[in-house]
């Protein structure tokens, strides 16, 4: 039995295709159309997905979309009557849309099904609520029979945050917290304040927070959130504008902080670093609660998590080394892109009754579920672009690479099935040498043409985890930050802990100061031979020649570009930035050998993320 499961018209569409319970596919449209976030419909994606499992749409027994529009468009409605006349300017932008467009989304979504099928019956099609998709994308590939599931983030239908508990291919929500009341929409009003753009600059945020001081924890408690002891929480909405109006955040919120709305364009200060610095640590202690609450009432040792707001691995961190559950599996593409897969997998088990094989580690196949090319694809793709290349074998191309990440050159390395999810694991990365001093700084300025302050994450061999980081648990989609080891880091002097703001970036804090933030930790991720054989192979030729079992792993992009998906998309980001080696398949290909025509300008290319 097949299932399509599609998420759309918010951001970052996607559409997944289970087969019999097994993720086949799964991609977001933006790596196809090249704008980050797309919210369209995911011809692309579909398309892709279709190929993957040998079929057309009329193979496929059932479509499911990842949230419910008729409740949506009943909470706008709610929330405009109950604040009127407040909110109309809102009201007169918003409803033309849903009257247009939104409200109709059956219809619509019908139409574009039958480009693929024109037999397409509407019966096949099936809506699911949109945090039970979150669920289900969590506890269905997770590797627990048992489990309880907490969804947190922006807003849903009326659903903020929901605990669920899943047990076989049952999978039960049985609490929520409405909206207006969210913890995703607090941290994004703070990501608007600071300047970020929102539903893409909270990584920004995350990544601020350790060079301020959380001054602000007791400003926030006090007159933002009523947070409760069990992680429930009401916002005070007269500091917000999201229900109405056409920002995230009212006067009041800049009177609180003494402070106006930050530009995109505007230095930050170490004002927005304390800023960053207290909402988070706000968030950690809501996210620390709600599990700790969840796991005295239910008693279960296993906890599943999804929603944008467990893509904060700082805090997903911290509730793992709390202990309250045994065992913690984060869905790797945890925002809406992951809805694709729960909706379809919620179809599979719960509407159509199909049992649940557990699998080993999880059914998400390390996440690398989208496009491959073979090798004679890949050659005649990088000569049809012009590209200048040499072919080795397996065992001389991963040689080659081993040796020119340890000679400190940065390289993008294209291999395999593409990552599904926000994060790059080893597919379609850019990758460097975490003992490098200068590599974090250089990789963000002259490569990724974002903030200096932007961290990167170790990839590790899982077998020399514990020797460098206080973590013995596998991290396979780098959603857990943890400790550098004491015996891996460096003293600070006096003078070097006076320093605050970016000045600390330039302090080297451990052995690997690539990928140590100024707090001494790492947003780790784990490599195994099960999950990635060829990335494995490549950390394991680095740790021969170096020692050191780790790379600098960041996303093949440069800033506000999607993650590349195809090798002439690799070859054109390569010659767009300052990167000295590109590896896709066998083919490696050297910026001093390529033809100075084909040179791009990256730097400004595309939108600020």
């Amino acid at each position: 039995m097949r299932v399509l499961g599609i998420s759309a018209f918010y951001h970052d569409s996607a559409a997944a295709l289970i087969e019999d319970g097994r993720i086949v596919a799964a991609v977001q449209e933006e790596r196809f159309t090249r704008k980050k976030h797309d919210p369209s419909f995911p011809h692309h994606s579909v398309q892709y997905c279709l190929e993957a499992a040998g079929v057309g749409l009329a193979g496929v027994d059932q479509v499911a979309f990842y949230d419910k529009p008729f409740l949506k468009f009943e909470r706008l409605l709610e929330t405009y009557v109950a604040l009127a006349p407040h909110g109309f300017r809102s009201f007169k932008m918003a409803i033309p849309l849903w009257m247009k467009e939104k409200l109709f989304q059956k219809s619509l979504l019908r139409k574009y099904l039958k480009e693929f099928d024109a037999e397409f019956a509407s019966e096949k099609l099936l809506f699911t609520e949109h945090h039970l998709s979150h669920a289900a994308s969590a506890f269905y590939p997770s590797p627990f029979d048992h489990a309880v599931v907490l969804t947190m983030d922006g807003v849903g239908e009326w659903a903020t945050t929901s605990a669920a508990i899943g047990k076989g291919n049952a999978l039960e929500i049985f609490q929520e917290i409405h909206f207006p009341h969210s913890l995703g929409l607090l941290y994004s009003a703070v990501t608007y304040y600071t300047g970020f753009k929102v539903n893409s600059g909270e990584y920004k945020l995350m990544g601020l927070a350790p060079y301020g001081e959380p001054r602000f924890v007791k400003l926030i408690l006090d007159n933002l959130i009523d947070l409760k002891a069990d992680g429930s929480f009401r916002l005070d909405m007269s500091y917000f504008d999201y229900c109405i109006g056409l920002t995230m955040t009212s006067d009041r919120f800049e009177k609180l902080f003494g402070a106006p709305v930050r530009k995109p364009d505007q230095l930050l200060t170490p004002f927005h670093m304390d800023v960053a610095a207290s909402i988070q640590a706000v968030l950690e202690e809501a996210v620390l609660r709600l599990p700790r609450s969840l796991a005295r009432r239910t008693g279960l040792p296993n906890l599943c998590l999804a929603g944008g707001v467990a893509l904060n691995c700082v805090a997903n961190g911290k509730v793992l080394r709390d202990g309250k559950f045994e065992r913690i599996w984060i869905q790797p593409a945890a925002g809406d892109a992951g809805g694709a897969i729960g909706a379809a997998l919620g179809v599979y088990h719960q509407f159509k009754e199909q049992p649940r094989t557990v699998a080993g580690a999880d059914g998400m196949l390390g996440s690398f579920l989208g496009p491959e090319f073979s090798q004679s694809d890949v050659e005649r793709r990088l000569t049809a672009v012009g590209a200048r290349f040499t072919v080795l074998s397996e065992e001389q191309m991963i040689e080659t690479t081993a040796q020119s990440l340890a000679n400190q050159l940065a390289v993008g390395w294209f291999q395999g099935r593409m990552e599904f999810g926000p994060r790059s694991l080893g597919a379609r990365s850019i990758l460097g040498d975490a003992r490098s001093h200068s590599m974090q700084k250089n990789l963000n300025l002259k490569v990724k043409y974002r903030e200096s302050f932007r961290p990167f994450a170790p990839a590790v061999l899982r077998e020399d985890l514990a020797e460098w980081f206080d973590l013995d648990s596998e991290s396979p989609y780098m959603l857990v930050v943890a400790g550098v080891r004491e015996d891996r880091r460096r003293a600070t002097t006096a003078e070097q802990q006076a320093l605050f703001g970016i000045d600390k970036l330039n302090v080297a804090r451990s052995e690997v100061p690539a990928v140590t933030h100024v707090d001494y930790t790492a947003r780790i991720q784990t490599v195994s031979p099960e999950t990635n054989p060829l990335f494995y192979r490549l950390l394991k030729a680095f740790k021969a020649k170096t020692g050191c079992p780790m790379l600098v792993n960041t996303s093949f992009n440069v800033r506000g570009e999607p993650i590349v998906c195809t090798p002439e998309d690799a070859f054109n980001c390569f010659m767009g930035n300052e990167l000295d080696m590109l590896v896709v398949g066998n083919c490696v290909v050297r910026k001093s050998k390529q033809n100075p025509d084909l040179k791009r300008d990256y730097s400004a290319a595309f939108e600020l993320d």
